[in-house]
């Protein structure tokens, strides 16, 4: 809930009974009782008084998942510096209270598992419970195969192809990369839709892209295969059904690559850093109410074919 004006927020506290005082609002309350969340700072003793001062916030609070290591982490320590609170979601909670505490101030660990909708229902909650709202979501939870083992991206390729890839392999990597990110948007929808400037960036790749694997002169189109590959092909259909859903409404949906970077995802195989293949995660995550929807780009700004 957000109030524009003093006016506003005057007319809202008088018809709960609250009583204006000193730039404030004043109510005595039975413990218990759950103040609505309001983009105002709270004041609050243990005892039945409540002080809420009017002190607005700008910070925007935002939910990446997968954050506590590679990508994930790196555009949660990137979002907090540039003043967001970010909520940080990882399956391990240990290892997102760990990340967090690295990021620090800013930054809170979330336990949720995109493929557990048990553990993304019990999320949505709590940030319903804890917040009220959500402005930014940023799906980033993905894995690349479950039984590459210590093979190589070429090798392992070879056993991940049409006529050969482990049905179970694929259905896994499914699992977390499109039914992952549909249940998170599910269970987080209503939350964004109480935002002002609601954003959700899917984080994707161009080894997605029909267009580019169409090619045969695309370099990455030798690994091309039902398992990771396919999964992103099919994350960019969700992704184009969630833009379609939200154009009429203030909601923004993008899609971006971060490049071939060096992370567990590959096996560290990857060219680019961490840093350096965030930085359009980044870019786009920060994007405000007159940006674009409906991109699909990789860094600076590269369009990304479908």
């Amino acid at each position: 809930m957000f109030f524009e004006t003093e006016d506003k927020l005057r007319i809202y506290f008088n018809c709960c009974n609250y009583k204006w005082i000193e730039g404030g609002y004043i109510r005595y309350l039975h413990f218990g009782y759950k103040i609505p969340y309001l983009r105002y700072k709270r004041i609050c003793t243990i005892t039945e008084l409540c002080f809420m001062k009017n002190e607005t916030t700008n910070k925007r609070l935002a939910l990446v998942t997968g954050a506590n290591q590679g990508v994930g982490f790196q555009v949660a320590k990137e979002l907090v510096a540039a003043g967001h609170t970010v909520l940080l979601a990882s399956r391990n909670h240990e290892k997102g209270l760990e990340a967090a505490k690295a990021i620090g101030e800013g930054a809170t660990a979330i336990q949720l598992d995109v493929t557990d909708q048990a553990s993304v229902t019990a999320a949505a909650a709590l940030i319903q419970d804890q917040f009220g709202y959500l402005d930014l979501l940023v799906n980033n939870a993905a894995i690349s195969n479950t039984q590459k083992g210590e093979l190589s991206l070429q090798d392992y390729a070879k056993i991940s192809q049409a006529s050969n890839i482990s049905l179970d392999e694929m259905r896994a990597i499914w699992e977390t990369n499109v039914f992952g990110v549909l249940a998170v948007y599910q269970a987080m929808l209503p939350l964004i839709r109480k935002s002002k400037d609601g954003r959700i960036v899917n984080v994707s790749s161009g080894v997605g892209s029909l267009t580019l694997n169409a090619d045969p002169a695309f370099p990455y189109r030798g690994v091309f295969g039902p398992g990771y590959a396919a999964s992103k092909t099919a994350l960019n259909a969700i992704s184009l059904a969630m833009m379609i859903e939200l154009e009429n409404t203030g909601i923004k949906v993008n899609l971006v690559s971060p490049g071939f970077t060096s992370t567990a995802l590959n096996g560290f195989e990857g060219t680019e850093s961490v840093e350096d293949g965030s930085r359009e995660v980044v870019r786009v995550a920060l994007f405000g109410p007159e940006e674009p929807s409906g991109t699909f780009t990789r860094w600076e700004n590269e369009n990304i074919p479908w």
